[in-house]
Order: structure tokens, then sequence, then C-alpha cells
């Protein structure tokens, strides 16, 4: 595997854990109905992030078309994410930008 592959693959999955991460902790927060959005951008987030780290592992010919799909939607939830004070929010709304930031390059 090309070593751009090996950075990017780092990439997506650190963005997927901290979308995780932000998921789990929005869930635990004393007012959920208000983290309603960031919850459901960190499940669509750290999905493609999992699935573009299992093509780009299984050598997918659709790994340009996954890279496009991932950036946009890693950008949408930072965006999300950065709208909230926690520190979970923060940090993943700086994975996903760094992800997004990544996918468009590769």
């Amino acid at each position: 595997m090309a070593q751009a592959n090996e950075k990017l693959l780092q990439v997506v999955h650190e963005c997927m854990e901290a979308c995780n991460n932000c998921y789990d902790a929005c869930l635990k927060e004393d007012d959920v109905g208000m983290m309603a959005e960031c919850i459901r951008m960190d499940r669509e987030c750290a999905d493609i992030c999992s699935y573009l780290e299992q093509a780009i592992t299984r050598d997918s010919p659709f790994v340009t078309e996954l890279t496009q799909v991932c950036a946009t939607i890693c950008e949408a939830c930072g965006q999300e994410c950065e709208k909230h004070d926690h520190d979970h929010c923060q940090r993943c709304a700086e994975a996903c930008f760094r992800c997004a930031e990544a996918c468009r390059a590769a």
C-alpha cells in the first residue's frame, strides 16, 4: 500500500474514533435533545470513515469517489461539532476537518 494511503488510513481512523467518542459523550450530556444533530452527524461521519478505511485496505476501485463523499460528511460533522463548547465536540471537529482535508488531497 502506498505511503499516502497509509497516512490517509491513519487520519480516517482517528476521525472515526473521535466521532465515536463524541457520539458516546453527547448521549451523556444533560440536554441530549440539544445534541441531536451532533449525535446524528457523529454517526454519519464515523460510519463513512469506517467504510472508507475498509475500502482503502481492500484496494477498492471506488476509493477516489469515497474520499470525496467522506470529505463532505467530515466537513459537515466538523461544522456541527464546532458549534458546541464541549471538549469532546471540539476535539471531534478538529479531527473531522483534518480528515476532510486529507480526503480532498487524496
